[in-house]
């Protein structure tokens, strides 16, 4: 079993910045590849970026690219979303997930792990 706790959520203006946390428990974390979705009010929960175990290799969902970024340091069992220049369509509960393999996955169902989520609201 993996635990995942995130963090780092909050209201922010549109055009502002924030970093997402997501720290891991319970086995070893550079075994997972790690992703960020999130889900909006009556919105299926879509994929937001992935990282590889290795920390080699990322992907992101087009809505995101040139404005999000997704980091590991397995050194602390956390992976990083720094989200910047914000936008109200980017309001959402947003979720990590682990799989324990060495590619990077954008489908939610890849997933075998998740966190409760955490709370990040743009105003305009």
């Amino acid at each position: 079993q993996v635990q995942l706790v995130e963090s780092g959520g909050g209201l922010v203006q549109a055009g502002g910045s924030l970093r997402l946390s997501c720290a891991a428990s319970g086995r070893t974390f550079s075994n997972y590849a790690m992703g960020w979705f999130r889900q909006a009010p009556g919105k299926e929960r879509e994929f937001v970026a992935t990282i590889t175990r290795s920390n080699s290799n990322t992907y992101y969902a087009d809505s995101v690219k040139g404005r999000f970024t997704i980091s590991r340091d397995n050194a602390k069992n956390t992976v990083y979303l720094q989200m910047n220049s914000l936008k109200p369509e980017d309001t959402a509960i947003y979720y990590c997930a682990a799989r324990a393999a060495p590619s990077y996955y954008r489908a939610y169902g890849d997933y075998d792990y998740w966190g409760q989520g955490t709370q990040v609201t743009v105003s305009s």
